[in-house]
């Protein structure tokens, strides 16, 4: 038996070598199958946080040398409130002895509220948790209460020690970079998906088999605050489907996908807008190969509408999931964005759709984006979102052919600029397929300027419309299903990133970064 573990017979729990109810620190010694014994340190901590509490706690424990497992659960009250005031809701995670600093190096996994207990070995962990070396030395649990009923948030935790032998970590495989592909063409994607490694239902492998199904090319791993799934993603990736890595860094003022990130590469999220570490974390995004992509900024949930403001941003989240009024109004503040660019105050910021799947019955690739690459590899993909070479639509079965041209034969198409003079003629033209009884718009600086009549059964069809650079400085276009409310506009089945029109003036910032 390792120095500093205590063994008692007969599975019975004691403190300070005798026998009580579990308190703050006790041991439990139980025989194992065939004759065999192991020993086990329970620590239990409790505790409770009152309404206005920070965001985050983190309680200390040891963990002596010759721990082979940690096992922790935990358990909180959940007192009824009246309606329209939040109950309680508490997140669990875990930092062994390298620290709980922010942007530190000491994180071993979290699971928000989607578990009760998890496990870390090294050679094995819950998903959501990295495995690795048990490391003698103070390990912290990081509990983020999330909501706080009035009558506040009382809490159990226990953390279980195994004593014996580590097992070896395994060292990580990550999917390929690149996939087979069709040289330059149109790839479809699914960049915020949700797996077992955080609150979603599914393995790698189930969502995989459904990006295949919904006709994708592409997907991004995006589980909240936490890389443990990036090794996990190397069986579902294949010469048809490239898989990118990445995370979704879940604060309490806003989601943010980390679109593409090298390999392993975990961002830390426990930020507020006005601690002003926003900007370093973009930045690290950035360095680590990824692309940072605001989600659904004016979600309802709590913690989920963006505060952080678009300057670090490459890309913005605008339609997710099923279309409703918070991707309404993320549409219109792009737009708005838009507008702002075309005047060159700002540069433009492309706009993704992504289905946000987490369990049955979301739809893996509602919507999806569909982006000009020159390949299936990581590189090629991140390119063309970047430059809002895209539009998304709500299915494979939705496709467009998006662009202007002017009178002497110069075109531009979706992301791109027709730089021609102001009074130059051009037509805008999009061709769908794949949206029965949709209408098609045209918006420009100046708002809706054209909508036509609703597409054949067939979903089926082309739609033009002149005009100039003096009169639009950009163009982009919508398809929606038909409504029954009149001037309000029906459901998205897909939106274009727009084409910008007339010569780059002296102020214009050009694409986003």
């Amino acid at each position: 038996m390792a120095p500093g573990w205590v063994a008692r017979r007969g599975c019975v729990r004691v403190v300070r070598g005798r026998a009580r109810p579990l308190g703050d620190a006790a041991h439990r010694y139980c025989p194992g199958p065939l004759g065999s014994a192991y020993v086990d340190r329970v620590t239990t901590l409790r505790g409770t946080f009152a309404p206005g509490s920070p965001d985050f706690a983190y309680l200390p424990f040891e963990v002596p040398a010759g721990t082979a497992e940690l096992k922790v659960t935990y358990t909180y009250d959940k007192p009824p409130v009246p309606p329209g005031t939040p109950g309680n809701a508490l997140d669990i995670g875990l930092f062994d002895p390298r620290g709980t600093e922010v942007g530190g190096r000491g994180f071993r996994g979290w699971s928000g509220g989607a578990r009760s207990e998890f496990f870390v070995r090294a050679d094995a962990a819950t998903p959501g948790y990295l495995p690795g070396p048990l490391t003698p030395g103070t390990w912290h649990i990081a509990l983020g209460p999330y909501t706080v009923a009035p009558q506040g948030l009382a809490y159990e935790v226990s953390v279980t020690l195994t004593e014996g032998a580590a097992g070896a970590t395994p060292e990580p495989v990550y999917p390929p970079g690149r996939a087979r592909g069709r040289g330059r063409d149109w790839y479809r994607g699914d960049c915020h998906l949700h797996s077992w490694h955080s609150d979603g239902r599914r393995t790698p492998a189930e969502i995989a088999a459904l990006a295949r199904a919904a006709g994708l090319d592409f997907v991004n791993s995006s589980d909240h605050n936490t890389n443990a799934s990036h090794p996990h993603w190397a069986d579902a990736a294949g010469d048809d489907l490239l898989v990118l890595l990445g995370e979704e860094v879940t604060t309490r003022n806003g989601h943010v996908l980390a679109l593409g990130t090298d390999p392993g590469t975990f961002v830390d999220w426990r930020y507020r807008a006005r601690d002003g570490r926003w900007a370093h974390f973009a930045r690290a995004i950035r360095r680590a190969g990824g692309l940072v992509v605001p989600a659904h900024p004016h979600g309802d949930c709590v913690g989920c509408s963006w505060r952080f403001g678009f300057a670090e941003a490459d890309a913005v989240e605008v339609w997710n999931g099923m279309w409703t009024p918070d991707d309404e109004l993320a549409l219109a503040g792009w737009d708005a964005r838009l507008v702002a660019a075309a005047r060159g105050e700002r540069a433009w910021l492309p706009a993704l759709g992504n289905s946000d799947a987490h369990r049955d019955p979301d739809v893996v690739g509602l919507p999806q984006t569909v982006v000009l690459a020159d390949g299936l590899t990581r590189e090629a993909i991140q390119e063309g979102l970047r430059a809002g070479r895209s539009y998304v639509a709500e299915s494979r079965h939705v496709s467009l052919d998006f662009s202007v041209t002017a009178e002497g034969g110069e075109r531009a198409g979706i992301g791109e600029r027709l730089a021609v003079a102001p009074d130059t003629p051009v037509t805008v033209r999009l061709q769908v397929s794949g949206a029965p009884r949709c209408a098609v718009r045209f918006l420009t600086d100046q708002g809706l300027v054209f909508t036509g009549q609703p597409l054949p059964v067939s979903g089926t069809g082309a739609v033009e419309w002149r005009t100039s650079p003096a009169r639009a400085a950009y163009v982009r276009a919508e398809v929606r299903h038909e409504t029954a409310l009149g001037p309000v506009p029906g459901a998205m089945a897909a939106f274009t990133n727009p084409v910008f029109l007339g010569p780059v003036s002296g102020g214009w910032p050009g694409a986003a970064r």
